[in-house]
C-alpha cells in the first residue's frame, strides 16, 4: 500500500500564532533572536554580583578564616543560581501560557526556596558553614542587587528589560505625555 505525503495548509499569516494571536516582531520569546527580557536581567544581575564578590569574599575570610570564604562563595553562588533559575523559569513558561506562567513562577520561587534552603542544610550539617558570613552575603547580594537594579530597568513597552543607553535612545522620539520633545 502506497501512501501519500500530506501537507497542512493553514489560511492563517505567518505573524499569527496558532491561537490567533499576533506575533509581536520585537518580542524576543516569539522571533527568538534575541534573550527573553527577565534572562538579560537575570544576567545582568549575576554579572553584577561578580563585581561585588570580592567584597564580600574579603569580609568573609577576614573575619571568619576559609570557613568565611567558603561561606560568603557559597551565598553568592545560591544568588546567582537563585536570579538564573527564576529567569529560566518565567521564559519557558511565558511561552506556554499565562496561567502556566502564575503556577510557574509561585511554584519556582518554592522549589528556589527549598533547593537553597536544603543546600544550606547539607552544608551546615558537613560543619563548614559560618552563618553569619553566609546570612549577610546572601542578604545583602539578593536585596543590594535587586534594588540597585531597579535604577536600571526600563518600565516601558518601548524598551522592555534593561534601561537602554542614553545614546542608543537619543534618536527616538519620546512616548512620555509630559515631555518636551516635539
Amino acid at each position: 500500500m502506497i501512501e501519500a505525503e500530506s501537507t497542512v495548509t493553514t489560511d492563517r499569516p505567518d505573524d499569527v500564532t496558532p491561537t490567533g494571536d499576533p506575533v509581536a516582531s520585537g518580542d524576543p520569546v516569539a522571533s527568538g533572536d534575541d534573550a527573553a527580557t527577565e534572562v538579560a536581567v537575570a544576567t545582568d544581575l549575576v554579572r553584577r554580583a561578580a563585581i561585588v564578590s570580592p567584597a564580600f569574599l574579603l569580609v568573609g575570610v577576614i573575619g571568619w578564616g576559609i570557613e568565611g570564604l567558603a561561606s560568603s562563595a557559597l551565598a553568592l553562588v545560591l544568588v546567582a543560581v537563585n536570579f538564573r533559575l527564576g529567569a529560566a523559569i518565567i521564559t519557558r513558561a511565558a511561552q506556554i501560557s499565562p496561567n502556566a506562567l502564575y503556577g510557574a513562577v509561585l511554584g519556582g520561587y518554592v522549589a528556589r526556596l527549598a533547593l537553597m534552603t536544603a543546600v544550606v542544610l547539607v552544608v551546615k550539617a558537613l560543619g563548614v558553614l559560618a552563618t553569619v558570613p553566609f546570612a549577610i552575603t546572601l542578604l545583602v547580594t539578593h536585596l543590594g542587587l535587586l534594588a540597585a537594579e531597579t535604577k536600571r530597568v526600563s518600565m516601558t513597552l518601548a524598551h522592555p528589560g534593561l534601561a537602554p543607553s542614553a545614546r542608543r535612545v537619543a534618536d527616538e522620539p519620546s512616548t512620555d505625555p509630559t515631555s518636551t520633545q516635539e
